[in-house]
Protein backbone atom coordinates (compact mmCIF):
# COMPACT_ATOMS: atom_id res chain seq x y z
CA UNK A 1 0.00 0.00 0.00
CA UNK A 2 3.31 2.41 0.61
CA UNK A 3 5.72 2.57 -2.38
CA UNK A 4 9.25 3.01 -1.93
CA UNK A 5 9.12 6.89 -2.68
CA UNK A 6 6.36 7.26 -0.66
CA UNK A 7 8.50 5.55 2.37
CA UNK A 8 10.88 8.01 1.43
CA UNK A 9 8.68 10.96 1.81
CA UNK A 10 7.62 10.35 5.07
CA UNK A 11 11.01 9.44 6.87
CA UNK A 12 11.87 12.57 5.60
CA UNK A 13 9.37 14.80 6.45
CA UNK A 14 10.04 14.15 9.89
CA UNK A 15 11.79 17.49 11.57
CA UNK A 16 15.85 17.57 10.40
CA UNK A 17 15.56 13.76 9.18
CA UNK A 18 18.49 13.63 5.85
CA UNK A 19 18.95 10.34 3.56
CA UNK A 20 22.26 8.94 3.71
CA UNK A 21 23.89 6.05 2.10
CA UNK A 22 24.42 3.13 4.67
CA UNK A 23 26.58 0.09 3.47
CA UNK A 24 24.51 0.80 -0.59
CA UNK A 25 20.93 1.17 1.18
CA UNK A 26 19.44 4.59 1.59
CA UNK A 27 19.44 5.24 5.39
CA UNK A 28 17.13 7.88 7.25
CA UNK A 29 18.75 10.13 10.61
CA UNK A 30 17.94 12.04 12.55
CA UNK A 31 20.65 13.41 15.78
CA UNK A 32 23.24 11.77 13.55
CA UNK A 33 22.03 8.32 14.02
CA UNK A 34 19.59 6.25 11.82
CA UNK A 35 15.93 5.30 12.31
CA UNK A 36 15.24 3.50 9.21
CA UNK A 37 16.96 2.00 6.38
CA UNK A 38 14.97 1.25 2.58
CA UNK A 39 15.99 -2.07 1.13
CA UNK A 40 14.99 -0.88 -2.26
CA UNK A 41 14.91 -5.02 -4.12
CA UNK A 42 12.89 -6.36 -1.36
CA UNK A 43 10.51 -3.42 -1.49
CA UNK A 44 10.91 -3.28 2.53
CA UNK A 45 11.83 -0.32 5.01
CA UNK A 46 13.89 -1.20 7.84
CA UNK A 47 12.58 0.87 10.89
CA UNK A 48 14.73 0.01 14.23
CA UNK A 49 12.04 -0.08 17.20
CA UNK A 50 12.69 -0.80 21.02
CA UNK A 51 11.36 -4.79 21.07
CA UNK A 52 8.60 -3.76 23.13
CA UNK A 53 7.57 -1.79 19.95
CA UNK A 54 8.21 -4.42 17.88
CA UNK A 55 6.01 -7.10 19.70
CA UNK A 56 3.29 -4.55 19.50
CA UNK A 57 3.47 -3.84 15.55
CA UNK A 58 4.27 -7.34 15.03
CA UNK A 59 1.30 -8.49 17.01
CA UNK A 60 -1.01 -6.35 14.83
CA UNK A 61 -0.30 -8.38 11.59
CA UNK A 62 3.17 -10.36 11.68
CA UNK A 63 2.70 -10.46 7.46
CA UNK A 64 3.46 -6.66 8.05
CA UNK A 65 5.64 -6.38 10.64
CA UNK A 66 8.64 -8.69 11.51
CA UNK A 67 11.73 -9.04 12.76
CA UNK A 68 14.91 -8.55 10.92
CA UNK A 69 16.17 -12.33 10.79
CA UNK A 70 19.61 -11.62 12.94
CA UNK A 71 21.19 -10.18 15.92
CA UNK A 72 19.87 -6.55 15.21
CA UNK A 73 16.09 -8.14 14.90
CA UNK A 74 16.23 -9.18 18.79
CA UNK A 75 17.15 -5.65 19.16
CA UNK A 76 14.34 -4.37 17.49
CA UNK A 77 15.48 -3.78 13.85
CA UNK A 78 11.87 -4.57 12.33
CA UNK A 79 11.13 -4.94 9.06
CA UNK A 80 7.77 -3.55 6.91
CA UNK A 81 6.45 -5.25 4.06
CA UNK A 82 5.58 -1.40 2.00
CA UNK A 83 3.49 -3.32 -0.15
CA UNK A 84 0.90 -4.32 2.63
CA UNK A 85 1.75 -1.73 5.24
CA UNK A 86 -0.82 1.38 5.63
CA UNK A 87 0.02 4.40 5.47
CA UNK A 88 -0.71 5.24 8.59
CA UNK A 89 0.67 2.82 10.31
CA UNK A 90 4.10 3.09 8.33
CA UNK A 91 4.15 7.03 9.84
CA UNK A 92 3.39 5.62 13.35
CA UNK A 93 6.32 2.86 13.64
CA UNK A 94 9.09 6.01 11.67
CA UNK A 95 8.02 8.42 14.65
CA UNK A 96 7.99 5.80 17.23
CA UNK A 97 12.11 5.32 15.40
CA UNK A 98 12.70 8.99 15.08
CA UNK A 99 11.57 10.10 18.65
CA UNK A 100 14.21 7.26 19.87
CA UNK A 101 17.01 8.81 18.05
CA UNK A 102 16.04 12.23 19.19
CA UNK A 103 16.15 11.41 22.80
CA UNK A 104 19.81 10.13 22.73
CA UNK A 105 22.32 12.08 23.44
CA UNK A 106 24.22 13.14 19.59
Amino acid sequence: MVDLETARRIALSLPGAIEQDHHGRPSFRANGRIFATLWEPQNRMMVKLSPIDQSVFHSFDPTVFFPVPNKWGLKGATFVELAKVRRDMLGDALNIAYNAVMEKKK
